[in-house]
């Protein structure tokens, strides 16, 4: 972890030298940032909207928060209802050979980045990277799809949106609270009042006075059931893999892991929770590109475990005994029904109107 998150996250001791000398800066992002946002309130920026609804799903701060686990959850929600569902991403960490991308069945990791590949090859629907979210959701209207959903952008106002989430990571919250470089955060406290819900990665809220009243609470859990092999794809349940791989002298289910995504930490606990024993892990920077070289220092001999996110990058050079661990998000009906309900009714009255409208030109 670099020092700088202990700083934000971790009340490093470091924080009484490094947070005065980036409070300039951080008034300097604070001014900027502020007269953007009422640039577009004012219309000196100009927002565009498009025909279909538009859910984004973001946060306010830096760093793995657990937003794609919702995306993926709410996809499946709308593929459930028959409704066809695409997703735009800024693609980070990717060189696409032209934007807006639509992502294929030959797209990499290299191009596209790891989570919208991760997200393309978990449900085969419409992504689209870039750096132009307007023209990404243009790309996926093109394509039929009844609703978008933009894996973060929340601070993206050129695209309008009819549905905005915040996920919070429920350990690190929002660290020491300051606005970037002098603290994690990308927009103020300010900004969890004026969304649709806020859903909490891990754990309930303990200090309900920054939380706005009225804006519904939503706990997320993150579930694991089965290993993937990373080279083969060949699926495994929990205890399909324990029983396999069971040291059988010491009784316990000993592996090594990475992790590269914005908490390894959370990584590495949800395993040791598991019940596996952890022989070597290795913690790598969010969205880390990966090469055959950075593992040679792990045995053969033991099962070496990833996420899905790390996975996607690593398949061209996997070894046989390189698994990873898919996790879905588990969130009760009754806190996400009601927001539910809400994107569904529009969705529906939305496609209503357009079909209306194409009858009334002809």
């Amino acid at each position: 972890m670099r020092l700088i998150e202990k700083v934000w996250f971790f009340q490093h001791p470091a924080k009484w030298l490094l947070v005065p000398l980036l409070l300039p800066l951080t008034v300097i992002f604070w001014l900027l940032s502020a007269l953007r946002r009422k640039c577009y309130q004012l219309y000196f920026f100009k927002s565009f909207g498009i025909d279909i609804p538009v859910v984004v799903v973001g946060n306010i701060g830096i760093g793995g928060n657990g937003k794609t686990p919702v995306v993926l959850y709410l996809i499946k929600q709308c593929l459930a209802q028959n409704m066809k569902v695409g997703v735009i991403s800024r693609g980070y960490g990717g060189q696409a050979p032209h934007y807006p991308y639509l992502l294929n069945a030959s797209s990499s990791a290299a191009e596209t980045g790891d989570e919208p590949l991760l997200i393309y090859q978990r449900h085969d629907i419409p992504v689209v990277v870039g750096g132009d979210r307007v023209a990404s959701a243009r790309l996926l209207m093109q394509q039929g799809c009844d609703v978008i959903i933009a894996d973060d952008g929340l601070q993206h106002y050129r695209l309008e949106r009819d549905f905005e989430l915040i996920v919070i990571d429920g350990k690190r919250v929002f660290g020491n609270g300051l606005l970037l470089p002098a603290g994690p955060l990308r927009e103020g406290l300010w900004r969890l009042k004026t969304v649709d819900a806020l859903i909490f990665n891990g754990a309930t809220p303990t200090d309900n006075k920054i939380y706005p009243v009225g804006i519904p609470q939503i706990t997320m859990t993150l579930m694991a059931k089965m290993v993937v092999n990373v080279k083969t794809k060949q699926q495994l349940s929990l205890t399909d893999f324990y029983q396999q791989f069971n040291d059988n002298e010491s009784h316990t289910k000993r592996i090594n892991a990475i992790a590269g995504i914005g908490d390894p930490s959370r990584f590495f606990k949800t395993l040791v929770d598991s019940g596996f024993s952890l022989e070597a892990s290795v913690g790598f920077k969010d969205h880390q590109h990966y090469n055959e070289a950075q593992f040679v220092s792990f045995s053969d001999d033991i099962p070496l475990l990833m996420t899905e996110k790390d996975a996607v990058k690593c398949t061209s050079f996997a070894k046989n005994n390189w698994w990873y661990l898919p996790v879905d998000a588990h969130i009760e009906n009754k806190q996400i029904t009601p927001f539910l309900d809400a994107l569904f009714d529009k969705v529906k009255a939305d496609k209503l109107s357009r079909i209306k409208a194409r009858f009334t030109l002809s």
